[in-house]
């Protein structure tokens, strides 16, 4: 017979063996399809981003090229960002100035004076209890929604809304452009994110080829008993093995729907999914046609090579199957082979990361599936050898221990997926470790002096009267900043030594910027030991200076003043973002001179009181009221990069999929073997075997794998990391903590599925489960 004869025959017994040709069919096809749902999803992720990045570009107000006069095609756009309770909220302001105006995407037209259209994430927020703080920061009528197109994801929290009383005398965040979608260029990821990135994708797809290679070998025992029987009629060995082959092949075939089918489902789920704050259209999750085609075909043969190399060592005679007597001895030297070639692939990377350059990224991602496959091929020669050692015991113990020694094999299969993963998690974790400080840095925001600072484009002492009532703000310090120059204009101030800054504020607000001891109002202080070197030829005790507008107004006329010649010396001091200080001329109000002051802007520093909730949200709520563009900004002593944080949080999306695969995949395996075990398990309760006795064995059948499964894990995990580290050029070092923690999570999941595998357990532990037919 020819190979799709023999294929279509094996099949034919996968499809319509009974009852138990089914259940075993059936319990492959979910192993296979859960590993199918993930490559799909996999698969998914270019487009989704594309889409994503195609919706963010199609409303870019950022790179836009503003214009300078007014025209029947122009749009005034005024951003008014917020954040509530930690979540970002998207918000701009528009005023059309003419009937050819540009429409931002995912709205038919602009919203009217007061009017504001909203995310449907923010219509449901501000409509129910929870969104009441926000609703008073959002002074307008909710007249529609904004679609799809419009919004980068189903849970963003956005809104447009109308303001023809808008000018560009608002401040720097108001422009005026002609269009939107003028796409800013993108800076390419540097190459140790670019490493970052490729080793994420590794990590988590391995596990997953590991799982589809353990289901497609369900039932394998019983399948070589029932291929005894084939011989028995006459089929030759090679003939044998195709039938093999072809049961499989139906069993991934079927996975290959089911993984569709679950894909689906698990898609029309999607928005309603948000982890580490990334959330997606279902529609956005439309995986590549010749990456899905791919894992279409590429799982089934994979199938069928896994069955055919798992058959090589078993000779199947008409009597029997020979593996059903004390096997070979596995041999080390050969499985060792595979990460020393990892390695070999990995090392001339050395040390690349310091200067720069891109990473090949075949020779990593061969090098790290290589590394990660080792654990694989070591584990089963590592079960055995130390299951082989082990002595008597409790009987629970030994019933454990002589199931592994007859079965160490079939262990290590069902603890590979969760070692591969394990190993994988650590080295990621130590890359992660290692690399932070480069991504992540302290801003040196003192957030004891103050924990929000408020932005105002023009004099803010309104809004800090209002913020002093504000419940939750302990106090509001302001200060004012002119332009202080030599000259008169602009070009006598640059001949005499540019420009230098004065702060205007009392004595509490000024000594946040310095050190002053003795301070009343009408003191004048000349600020030393700043950045800006200018202080000392232009801040000179009596000398004729001018005060002017740090806007750039040109309607706003320099005045006169004279520095006091009283004026006292201070030192410069860090400010409580963080900032170095500048140094210049700090004024009390009452130094300054009757004559109207040019326009000043204001930074407002404020406290808040830890006892009173929302006291940020609370201040938003208070400056919105003033001016929804004046900028609020909570202090943070730690800023970590974007596109870092992009990473680690599309890692922790994969990784909480792969680990409920993992979970899932794990317990079809623990059910397919206590199934195969049935009629064993039954015996032995028939003979007065006790409950109890037959958990724990189980619970140590599994414990002993899973515990040698995560030590080889860790080394493994461990050696990788360092050559990681070593790649992008840092020193190795090891967080014990993170190490144990990731070994707890696989821990913790192997526990979990034991104990969801009980009930099933203790139902086939019937003397009934002895009948036959």
């Amino acid at each position: 017979m020819s190979w799709p004869q023999d294929l279509t025959m094996g099949a034919k017994f996968a499809v319509s063996g009974g009852r138990e040709g089914w259940l075993r069919t059936l319990l492959t096809a979910v192993g296979v399809g859960l590993g199918v749902t993930l490559l799909l999803i996999t698969t998914a992720i270019p487009s989704a981003l594309a889409a994503r990045d195609a919706r963010t570009n199609n409303r870019n107000d950022f790179g836009t090229t503003m214009v300078g006069k007014a025209a029947a095609d122009t749009l005034l756009l005024g951003r008014s960002d917020t954040t509530f309770r930690g979540q970002d909220v998207r918000g701009r302001l528009l005023h059309a100035e003419g009937p050819k105006a540009p429409v931002p995407a995912g709205i038919k037209a602009l919203p009217r004076d007061g009017e504001m259209l909203v995310s449907p994430a923010l219509a449901r927020l501000i409509s129910s209890d929870a969104g009441k703080l926000l609703r008073e920061r959002l002074p307008y009528r909710v007249g529609g929604t904004i679609g799809d197109a419009g919004l980068i994801g189903p849970h963003e929290l956005a809104y447009y809304a109308g303001d023809d009383h808008l000018s560009q005398g608002d401040g720097e965040d108001v422009r005026r452009i002609r269009a939107f979608s003028d796409a800013p260029s993108q800076t390419p990821m540097d190459p140790v994110l670019a490493l970052l990135v490729v080793i994420i994708f590794v990590v988590l797809l391995m596990p997953v080829a590991v799982f589809i290679a353990a289901a497609v070998r369900f039932g394998s025992e019983r399948r070589d008993r029932r291929l005894a029987a084939l011989r028995l009629v006459g089929t030759d060995s090679r003939m044998t093995r195709r039938i093999a082959a072809g049961e499989a092949l139906a069993g991934a075939l079927l996975g290959v729907v089911f993984g569709a089918g679950f894909f689906l489902l698990a898609r029309s789920f999607v928005g309603d999914i948000d982890v580490a704050g990334v959330n997606l259209f279902p529609s956005d999750l439309n995986p590549s046609g010749w990456l899905a085609a791919l894992v279409v075909v590429a799982v089934p043969a994979a199938a069928v090579a896994v069955t055919l190399f798992a058959l090589r060592g078993v000779v199947i005679e008409p009597l029997g199957v020979v593996r059903t007597s004390t096997p070979r001895r596995r041999r080390l030297w050969w499985r060792v082979l595979p990460p020393v070639a990892g390695l070999g692939l990995l090392y001339p990377m050395m040390g690349q990361g310091l200067y720069g350059g891109g990473f090949n990224q075949a020779a990593v991602i061969s090098g790290t599936v290589l590394l990660l496959i080792g654990v694989t091929m070591l584990l089963p020669w590592l079960v055995e050898s130390v299951v082989n050692r082990l002595g008597g015991g409790s009987t629970a113990w030994q019933l454990a221990v002589r199931g592994l020694q007859m079965s160490s094999g079939t262990a290590a299969r069902l603890v590979n997926g969760i070692a591969v993963a394990v190993a994988g998690a650590i080295a990621l974790q130590m890359l992660f470790t290692g690399i932070d400080g480069d991504y992540t840095q302290r801003t040196g925001a003192d957030t004891s002096r103050a924990q929000v600072t408020v932005q105002a484009p023009h004099s803010g002492s309104a809004v800090t009267s209002a913020l002093r009532r504000t419940d939750g703000v302990g106090k509001a310090l302001s200060l004012d900043k002119v332009t202080v120059s030599a000259g008169k204009s602009a070009e006598d101030s640059v001949s005499a030594g540019a420009f230098i800054d004065a702060d205007v504020g009392d004595c509490a607000a000024l000594r946040e910027l310095a050190t002053i001891t003795s301070c009343a109002d009408g003191d004048a202080f000349v600020v030393e030991g700043g950045w800006n070197q200018n202080v000392y030829r232009i801040a000179k005790p009596g000398h004729r200076l001018w005060l002017s507008s740090p806007l750039g107004d040109d309607t706003s006329r320099p005045l006169a003043w004279a520095l006091p010649a009283d004026t006292r010396t201070a030192e410069v001091r860090t400010d409580p973002t963080g900032n170095p200080g500048e140094g210049g001329i700090f004024i009390t109000p009452g130094a300054l001179p009757t004559a109207k002051v040019p326009a000043m802007t204001t930074m407002i520093y404020v406290s808040l009181d830890p006892n009173v909730p929302d006291a940020v949200d609370r201040v938003r709520n208070t400056v919105a009221r003033t001016s929804p563009l004046f900028e609020v900004d909570a202090l943070q002593e730690v800023r970590v990069d974007n596109r870092f944080g992009s990473v680690r949080r599309g890692l922790y999306i994969g990784a909480a999929a792969v680990l409920l695969l993992i979970g899932a995949s794990l317990l079809v395996s623990v059910l397919e073997q206590l199934r195969d075990r049935a009629k064993l398990l039954a015996a032995l309760t028939a003979f007065g075997t006790r409950r109890s006795t037959m958990s724990w064995s189980v619970l140590w059948q599994t414990a002993i794998p899973v515990a040698l499964g995560l030590a080889l894990a860790t080394a493994v995990g461990l050696g990788m990391g360092s050559i990681l580290l070593r790649m992008v050029g840092h020193s190795v070092s090891f967080d014990w903590m993170a190490v144990a923690m990731m070994t707890g999570i696989g821990a913790g999941v192997v526990l979990l599925v034991t104990l969801l595998s009980l009930p099933p357990l203790w139902r086939l532990m019937r003397p009934e489960g002895l009948r036959t037919e």
